[in-house]
């Protein structure tokens, strides 16, 4: 009943609740899909690449010394193709991969029979379900491509489509053929072909990723193009490093939001007591203690801060759905997480107790007499 005795201050109270949780929930969200790829990636797989940067290639030959290291049971290519679908801000990743690829990531779902016609084609390509569905691909439609880093316009027919084995796998990725990739650079540029931009490879135990890590890396030691062995977790990280000061900068920005709306809501809460303090005084003049102050006041505060967190947190389902069709591609992996729910929901809690605290103490702590002459 406290609660609504000015309609007004109370539901602009709530009203900037809902748009602190809802901010707070949504650059959580945001954070997480940047960490995405990595907390995705598999505990037996390692990426080995031009020590150098990514921007050097290593030669085909390494494929066959990989596959003896002791520990390792398969390796793929993979190189980055970055080419343009019709306009530049048509982004999405792009790889020409060996035919081996998808035996290392089981993650990404393709029916066998569009598996079968994939390999059978050599321009065929296998494009991810977010992806298919922001652009409207679907099996048997050709797609070009106008090269960037491999220059020329090339033209792929999707033969299958890929879905993610977990809520979490990427689907938003395009494959075609590393040996096209590679053929056509043998007739066009011969002094690019057989490179290889990575390579993934399969362990028999994680524990043992450290010392074949080392063993690929020694292997190569002082040779032309040296190698930078890592685990998949740890080259995605390598992503993320480079822009962590905007992650960073989110992080605060979110819990900046919920420290602006800690203050307002103990604004609210002060102007509540205030007004109520020779009530307050009454109910001390009838015999009840402080304890029984305090939790009316805790009370209403408290609740306040859940109804306008819950209404939040309801929001940001559709709010996050629609930001991900908004951004497409640039975050393949737009999830709310358990535990950013529970973070709302906690930060609610804590804003009620903490705007309720100076005002509680106030009122305990008056005198009858005082609190009889106040007025509110």
């Amino acid at each position: 009943k406290n609660a609504l005795r000015h309609k007004l201050r109370t539901g602009l109270t709530v009203l900037g609740l809902v748009v602190a949780t809802l901010s707070f929930g949504l650059l959580q969200t945001v954070v997480d899909a940047w960490y995405a790829g990595a907390n995705a990636a598999s505990n037996t797989r390692l990426v080995t690449r031009n020590s150098i940067s990514l921007v050097f290639s290593m030669p085909v030959a390494y494929q066959s010394k990989l596959t003896a290291v002791d520990g390792v049971t398969e390796v793929a290519k993979a190189n980055w193709f970055g080419g343009v679908y019709q306009d530049p801000k048509n982004f999405f990743p792009q790889f020409a991969v060996s035919s081996n690829y998808f035996d290392l990531y089981p993650e990404f779902v393709v029916p066998e029979a569009e598996r079968t016609a994939f390999h059978r084609d050599r321009k065929a390509c296998i494009v991810g379900r977010k992806l298919a569905k922001q652009y409207g691909f679907k099996i048997g439609d050709t797609i070009p491509l106008k090269g960037t880093i491999f220059p020329g316009q090339w033209e792929f027919v999707v033969r299958g489509i890929y879905d993610g084995k977990e809520p979490s796998t990427d689907s938003s990725q395009f494959f075609f053929h590393w040996e096209y990739l590679n053929e056509t650079q043998e007739k066009i540029a011969p002094t690019r072909a057989n490179q290889v931009g990575v390579y993934v490879i399969q362990i028999d135990h994680p524990e043992n990723a450290a010392s074949i890590s080392q063993a690929i890396d020694a292997q190569f030691k002082n040779s032309l193009a040296e190698t930078l062995t890592e685990t998949e977790k740890a080259f995605q990280l390598g992503f993320v490093s480079m822009s962590e000061a905007i992650v960073v900068a989110i992080r605060l920005v979110s819990f900046v939001v919920i420290v602006i709306i800690m203050a307002v809501m103990a604004n609210t809460m002060a102007m509540s007591a205030r007004e109520r303090l020779a009530e307050y005084a009454t109910l001390k003049a009838l015999g009840f203690g402080s304890g029984f102050l305090a939790m009316i006041i805790f009370g209403e505060s408290i609740l306040i801060s859940v109804v306008g967190a819950a209404i939040g947190i309801a929001l940001l389902f559709p709010v996050a759905r629609g930001f991900s069709e908004a951004v497409g591609t640039i975050f393949p992996v737009f999830q709310i997480s358990r535990e950013t729910l529970l973070l709302q929901i906690a930060s609610a809690i804590v804003v009620g107790l903490i705007a309720a605290i100076a005002p509680t103490l106030r009122s305990t702590r008056i005198k009858i007499v005082d609190g009889l002459r106040s007025i509110g």
